[in-house]
């Protein structure tokens, strides 16, 4: 489980992509800019992971983040699909995309989940079966495609993996 109110919690950032998402509050962002509070503490000095279109970022740039490395050895895993947890904050006119893979060791990607588009002012939760691909060790990385909107931004809080993997 990771909430993000002290680090990252062993998810890293991709090296094959544009730019990084970052650890933050809503105490310190801009008016406008993503999420009145973080979703775990439901205040606005909690923390959560975000990426916002700026002029720094074209349209269509991705920032990519992978979780630690899940392993399917595990006999548990085998018999039940994993699950991935989390609640995610898509807000704004001119909003990117958010695409959620499950990639093994082998960089093998399947798309989970793919959002585009304004999803609300709000958190909301989301749960996706992990896919039981052989017993291959996987990861599930997050990656935020920019918008037009230099006030858009992505937000993502308490991502939290099943206990069979």
């Amino acid at each position: 489980h990771c909430n993000f109110e002290f680090d990252l919690c062993g998810w890293k950032q991709d090296e094959n992509d544009d730019f990084d998402w970052y650890l933050r509050t809503s105490s310190t962002a801009k008016l406008g800019t993503g999420p009145a509070t973080d979703h775990t503490l439901q205040e606005p000095s909690g923390h959560y992971i975000f990426i916002k279109s700026s002029f720094f970022q074209l349209p269509g740039q991705k920032a990519r983040i992978a979780s630690p490395v899940l392993s399917r050895k595990n006999k548990n895993c085998k018999v039940c699909e994993g699950v991935i947890i989390f609640y995610y904050h898509m807000y704004g006119a001119h909003i990117g995309s958010l695409v959620i893979y499950q990639r093994t060791t082998l960089k093998h990607e399947k798309i989970l989940l793919n959002l585009t588009g304004n999803q609300g002012n709000f958190w909301q939760r989301k749960a996706l079966t992990l896919a039981g691909d052989r017993d291959e060790d996987f990861q599930v990385v997050f990656e935020g495609i920019a918008g037009k909107g230099p006030k858009d931004g992505i937000a993502l809080d308490d991502l939290t993996f099943s206990r069979e993997c």
